[in-house]
């Protein structure tokens, strides 16, 4: 072959390598200059992701250390539908192993127009750890925490419950959401083609929500909404509510409402059952109010427990005309007998001499008109009528519990302050968050411990003797009081005459208190009274309260209990 033939094939190649060279160059120009931003989208959409690493949500634990909010392991599994070649293939296969039907899942699979879409959030780990065992390019995992309720109804009103973003939506769930959540990680990873993980070029760490211990007690707490419940069915109630308060420290040992509901199940259950009744709903307290008068008589120096009236059957204010529940003729009462006959007579003689501004200014003092401020959403301040605005009647009314509507864990803390020596503890649900320092828990006196004692006398007469008696525990001093009363008729106005709430509230040992029970019985059928419906209620609690934490007999079992 000549030289000729040589060069002029080797002049051909170069020409060939550099219209190549021309053509890529061109096309490499094209692309950075006019396409560019629409591939760099692309290529991200396909190679880069930013995965949140999810904060561990905080326990909520009873006072003994048993959890009643945790955080399950789980596993979420997600996909891009650009990477998915055949999506019925796909679909068959996730759906068997995550429990979906397939249908479901090709048509999300089939839109290629997105490039990330959930499969199934906080899924089974052990259903999702299977699929991912099989290497399907497209689909993608992460951990999770499913928020569980291992006790289920148990406490459920006050703990209430988190969403599928593991963000509180109700009770302490809410109330300490920022305590609980702590605060999501992310991280940006950078993935091949087929979906593998090469290289990690960005990451922040999750800082994960701190454990919150409750004063609740889940044993106590059980055994009150079992005798909630066995109560509500007995009388056929509307529904039925009780607090149990440590009257030394404000600390809530139980507080149920019946019926309650599963807070695992919380989006099958109507909200209006959802409700902790304790803290949002108010009733009109009835005679179990009386202490609040009485004591502010004694605490004045108007009268002491010996103090003598002598009492018509009924009692004339203003337009009204009232008289005790039961019927009898004039006699002479002590202010102890008023208390433990619980006299309206007698009860509103004493806010008569106290005079309006005078009692509606204990009212405030014993803490009604304002939330007691426990960690709990919605919290209802109740409803008083400043005293402007009473009209002749009012004085009447508002002493004996009618005319004023409180929460039962406002009346709760009443009962906790003549309890613990006059002095009102402030209640409380949290006994400790971790990592802090517990805050120190400071009472404010309402009442001299003189007349605290006087009013615990006069409540023991009351279940000793007087229409509490369904509520003594044998072996033990117990304190009480019953109340009835009448609910408003919001159609015909004025009060019902078949729609009451009967309630009691009480401590024991009455001598030295460990603990405050209220309970309220809502429209019991076949009785309207506090010492039938919601008193023997309050002696199983406190059976069982006392004999649980182990406090000791008071009273020896051959004597009787006195006054």
């Amino acid at each position: 072959m000549s030289a000729r033939v040589v060069n002029r094939r080797v002049r051909l190649l170069v020409a060939a390598f550099a219209l190549c060279f021309a053509v890529v160059l061109v096309r490499a120009g094209w692309l950075q200059a006019v396409r560019a931003g629409d591939l760099d989208r692309l290529a991200a959409s396909q190679h880069r992701e930013t995965i949140t690493i999810p904060a561990r949500r905080g326990s909520i634990l009873d006072r003994t250390g048993v959890e009643l909010a945790i955080g399950e392991r789980a596993i979420t599994v997600y996909a891009n539908p650009r990477q998915i070649e055949d999506p019925r293939a796909v679909a068959f296969e996730a759906g068997k192993a995550l429990d979906i039907a397939p249908a479901k899942l090709v048509a999300i699979l089939a839109d290629r127009s997105k490039g990330f879409v959930y499969l199934a959030r906080k899924a089974d780990a052990g259903a999702a750890e299977e699929l991912q065992e099989q290497g399907i390019v497209g689909l993608g995992f992460y951990p999770e925490e499913r928020r569980t309720y291992p006790l289920r109804n148990v406490a459920a009103e006050v703990v209430g419950y988190a969403g599928t973003e593991n963000r509180g939506l109700a009770g302490l769930e809410l109330a300490l959401d920022k305590t609980l959540a702590g605060t999501d990680g992310e991280k940006t990873i950078v993935r091949d083609p087929l979906g593998n993980e090469l290289n990690v070029v960005d990451e922040s760490e999750a800082v994960d929500g701190r454990d919150v211990r409750l004063t609740i007690d889940n044993t106590l707490q059980r055994h009150v909404e079992r005798v909630l419940a066995e109560t509500r069915e007995r009388w056929n109630a509307k529904a039925t509510t009780a607090v149990v308060l440590d009257p030394r420290t404000g600390g809530i040992l139980a507080m149920g409402v019946e019926p309650g509901f599963d807070a695992n199940r919380f989006p099958n259950v109507p909200r209006d059952r959802q409700r902790n009744r304790a803290v949002t709903d108010t009733f009109e307290p009835g005679s179990t109010f009386k202490v609040v008068t009485v004591s502010a008589a004694l605490e004045t120096g108007m009268v002491t427990p010996r103090t003598r009236y002598t009492l018509p059957d009924t009692i004339e204010v203003a337009d009204r005309v009232i008289s005790d529940a039961v019927p009898r003729g004039t006699e002479e009462f002590t202010v102890s007998e008023i208390i433990s006959r619980s006299s309206n007579v007698g009860t509103i003689t004493l806010a008569l001499g106290l005079g309006r501004t005078k009692l509606a200014e204990w009212i405030e003092k014993f803490g009604f008109g304002r939330p007691t401020g426990i960690e709990y959403p919605g919290e209802t301040e109740g409803i008083v009528v400043p005293p402007e605005l009473w009209s002749g009647s009012t004085i009447g009314n508002v002493p004996i519990g009618h005319g004023i509507a409180v929460t039962p864990l406002q009346m709760a803390q009443v009962y906790g302050a003549i309890a613990n020596d006059g002095v009102a503890m402030p209640p409380r649900l949290v006994e400790s968050v971790a990592g802090e320092e517990p805050k120190p828990v400071e009472g404010s006196r309402i009442v001299s411990e003189e007349t605290a004692a006087a009013v615990t006398r006069m409540l023991r007469g009351v279940v000793s003797a007087g229409s509490g008696v369904e509520a003594a525990v044998p072996g033990y001093r117990v304190a009480g009081k019953t109340g009835t009363a009448a609910k408003p008729d919001p159609i015909e106005g004025g009060y019902s005459d078949t729609r009451y709430v009967a309630s009691f509230a009480g401590f024991a040992p009455a001598d030295n208190p460990r603990f405050v029970v209220l309970v309220t019985v809502d429209e019991p059928s076949g009785t309207i009274w506090g010492g039938t419906a919601a008193a023997p209620a309050f002696r199983e609690i406190a059976t069982f309260a006392l004999q649980y934490l182990r406090v000791p007999p008071d009273v020896p079992a051959e004597l009787p209990v006195a006054p």
